[in-house]
C-alpha cells in the first residue's frame, strides 16, 4: 500500500502515471532478482474446452510459499491460454537457433504481446509478478498439444 501511495504522490494523484511508476519499479525489481536461483513452482495444465487442445507450463519461483498464491497461479493460467491461442516455440529469443530467420513476437512466448492485452508482453505480465511478490519468477518449459497436428 506504501508503493501505491508513493506512486500516487509522484505521478501527482494521476492514476495512470501511477500505474507506470509501479510498472517501472517492478521492472527494476526484476532486474535485480534474475539472477536467483527458481527451484520452485508449479506444472500448470490448461485444457481448452473442446478438449482438442492442451498446454502443460512449468513456472519457477524461489519459494513454495509465493508458488501457493493466487497471484502466481493467476500468472501460470494467463501464460498457458496465451499458449494455446498463439502457439510459441521457444520460451526466449536467446533459444532460437542462429541462422532461424521467424520474427521472435511470433515464436518466442516471452516476447509476444499478451493476447488479452497487446499493450504489454508476457515477460512483462512476469516482471508485473516479480514486482509484487520480490521473487524471481521464470517459464522453464512448456508443451502445447492439439489433435491432427
Amino acid at each position: 500500500m506504501l508503493d501505491c501511495k508513493n506512486a500516487l504522490e509522484e505521478a501527482a494523484g494521476d492514476f495512470d502515471k501511477a500505474k507506470e511508476v509501479l510498472r517501472k519499479k517492478g521492472v527494476d525489481v526484476a532486474a535485480s532478482r534474475s539472477g536467483r536461483t527458481t527451484a520452485e513452482g508449479v506444472i500448470y495444465s490448461y485444457i481448452h474446452h473442446n478438449d482438442r487442445l492442451g498446454v502443460l507450463l512449468e513456472l519457477n519461483c524461489e519459494t513454495d510459499f509465493v508458488a501457493r498464491t493466487d497471484g502466481f497461479r493467476d500468472l501460470a493460467q494467463k501464460i498457458a491460454v496465451h499458449i494455446a491461442g498463439t502457439a510459441p516455440i521457444y520460451v526466449s529469443e536467446q533459444d532460437i537457433p542462429d541462422g532461424n530467420d521467424e520474427n521472435p513476437k511470433e515464436v518466442a512466448l516471452l516476447s509476444q504481446p499478451y493476447v488479452q492485452d497487446d499493450s504489454v508482453t508476457i515477460e512483462d505480465l512476469i516482471k508485473e509478478t516479480i514486482g509484487k511478490t520480490g521473487e524471481n519468477v521464470r517459464v522453464s518449459k512448456f508443451s502445447r498439444f492439439e489433435l491432427g497436428r
